[in-house]
């Protein structure tokens, strides 16, 4: 295994400074994370520049040091100067910005290099024609947090609830590479169902038709060869399989003429697998327990953004260390490094689609609630989404899952939660497919079940965890729990929580018996293979995490070991009894 303890730069004067795309990695390197000069005007209002904000971190977070809601009729601006040191130019040179919300315009020295529209996903424009010795960068950014064309997760203007602080611009690293005229735009990795071969697709620009391809292990060169850039096939049959009990993760490095990317891969494959009656989850051809937690990606200080990347990774490791295997990244997109960090630790993720559409209506969310007033509706065509409006979602999520193909750890996707914004799912969930033949995709998480997808997909809280196995598709527990207790002086004002508690011990042995007494159950009875506990960590008023928004576990790590592992050895024995 090559890669196991990512590595940290501390005590930097940049936040955030380590390579933010660790899976295309060049060593051309040249951040812009740190201060920059901005303002927040209104109209036609030109910018005075007279604040700083500390990037990337969004306006609305404490980190920020602007501390200001961006309003749906504001601007923001962003400034700063730099100059490249001698030797960094090559012949092209790319500014990065791993995601800015909403809608970016990119200015260099007086010239629109780009514009971008959506707040979740990465982009790069060229500004070699426009460098000069000493440049000028201007960021001009409009954001409306309830807009139904754009997908904006939780954010809402009026929070609370299960609805969050809403985050304006630059809230993932920015940063700018020089690569020569002939270089490598991107790699796409597949591996074959019996994971014996590695096929890539490599997208280069230039005549040149060769590139050099090596396999690393450790410090050892398991392949090498020249391969046409149109045809490159690898045998990986004597390589280690990853998964969740030992990810082994191989270096894979690209020479294309001047240009050298570093990148990585793991051997998996992930499937559906019938055995007796009922359908299940397999890695690797292996039917497995999908133990997790949802994950809003939530920080106290930072809002959408971690302060650092140290502390992104251990609280993964803790994830783990709890004996989770999996995360369901609930509505939003990370950064690179945070699916980097699940590939190396071994957690298979969820990824949802960033939902969007009309606002969602609170009497919806809690009628939802309650298995007779759930909404099973098979015909989920009728909708008030604008033409418009689902153009733009299928756009987002192609984006997305074009971005995140080659994570390692990614298994499903998840297209609508709970039917916000949901329509046709059938069909926006077949042309998703279409990108995509290697996860499995839950169509409709929650309720307004179309009856279709790779998952049979509930979320239970407040009433008793009873499930049926429809016996032709995965039986999945994508939301439940909820529990949550008021802790300490933090829970001054509103708090809200699906079943709420008065005192740690009582949450402990609420959620105990919760695991015990219903889903372990469902494992026996119907052949349950996925279960999501509501939630890795508080957020804001909502206070049924794992951990509180500080990141302090409420109920012993002990106690979570003795869960995991019986739903773990219940599932082995469900497996064995077929």
């Amino acid at each position: 295994m090559v890669i196991i303890n990512p590595v940290f730069i501390d005590n930097s004067s940049i936040p955030l400074a380590e390579y933010p795309r660790p899976q295309f990695k060049r060593d051309s390197y040249y951040p812009l994370n740190g201060y920059f000069y901005c303002d927040i005007t209104k109209g036609s209002e030109k910018p005075s520049f007279d604040k700083k904000i500390l990037v990337p971190y969004s306006p609305e977070s404490s980190l920020s040091e602007v501390n200001h809601v961006l309003q749906k009729d504001e601007v923001l601006w962003y400034k700063k100067s730099f100059t490249l040191d001698d030797g960094f130019v090559k012949d092209r040179v790319f500014i990065n910005i791993g995601a800015c919300d909403q809608i970016t315009e990119v200015y260099l020295n007086g010239n629109c290099v780009g514009k971008h529209y959506g707040g979740y996903n990465s982009f790069s424009f060229e500004i070699s024609n426009y460098l000069q010795d000493n440049n000028e960068l201007i960021i001009k950014v409009i954001d409306d947090a309830d807009t139904p064309l754009y997908g904006r997760g939780k954010q809402k203007y009026k929070n609370g609830g299960i609805w969050y602080t809403p985050i304006s611009g630059i809230w993932q690293s920015i940063w700018l590479e020089s690569v020569p005229s002939e270089y490598i735009d991107s790699v796409e990795y597949s591996i074959s169902q019996d994971r014996k071969t590695l096929d890539i697709k490599l997208n280069n620009t230039g005549s040149t038709e060769d590139v050099i391809v090596r396999i690393i292990d450790d410090d050892s060169v398991v392949s090498e060869g020249k391969y046409k850039v149109t045809d490159i096939s690898i045998d990986i049959s004597n390589l280690k399989e990853w998964s969740t009990s030992c990810p082994e993760i191989y270096k894979i490095v690209f020479e294309y003429g001047l240009d050298t990317v570093e990148s990585y891969f793991g051997k998996r494959s992930f499937s559906k697998k019938t055995i007796g009656n009922n359908v299940y989850f397999a890695l690797n051809d292996k039917p497995i327990f999908q133990n997790g937690l949802l994950d809003q990606g939530y920080f106290e200080d930072g809002i959408y953004t971690c302060k650092s990347n140290r502390e992104l990774y251990y609280e993964l490791k803790s994830v783990k260390e709890l004996g989770f295997n999996m995360l369901r990244k609930h509505i939003k997109v990370e950064p690179m490094i945070w699916y980097y960090y699940c590939d190396i630790l071994g957690i298979l993720v969820w990824q949802d689609m960033v939902n969007g559409g009309m606002p969602y209506s609170p009497l919806r969310i809690v009628l939802g609630a309650f298995k007779a007033l759930q909404f099973d509706d098979t015909n989920d065509k009728k909708t008030h989404r604008s033409k418009e409006s689902k153009e733009v979602f299928i756009n987002e999520a192609k984006e997305t899952i074009k971005q995140l193909y080659n994570v390692v750890s990614i298994c499903t996707w998840t297209v609508f939660n709970e039917g916000w914004g949901q329509f046709d799912s059938l069909y926006v969930a077949s042309v998703l497919k279409e990108l995509d033949s290697t996860r499995l995709f839950d169509n409709a998480s929650g309720w307004v079940d179309t009856g279709k997808g790779d998952y049979s997909s509930k979320h239970i809280y407040i009433r008793k965890v009873n499930m049926k196995n429809d016996h032709n598709r995965i039986l999945a527990l994508t939301e439940f729990g909820g529990y949550s207790y008021k802790y300490n002086s933090e829970n001054k004002g509103k708090i809200f929580g699906y079943n709420v508690y008065n005192s740690a011990e009582k949450l402990a042995e609420a959620t105990f018996n919760l695991y015990n007494n219903q889903v372990l159950p469902m494992i026996k009875k119907e052949g349950l293979s996925v279960a999501i506990f509501t939630q890795l960590t508080d957020v804001e008023e909502e206070i049924n995490g794992v951990f509180t928004i500080d990141r302090k576990l409420k109920i012993d790590k002990v106690i979570w070991n003795l869960i995991n592992s019986s739903i773990y050895e219940t599932f082995e024995r469900r497996i064995g009894n077929e």
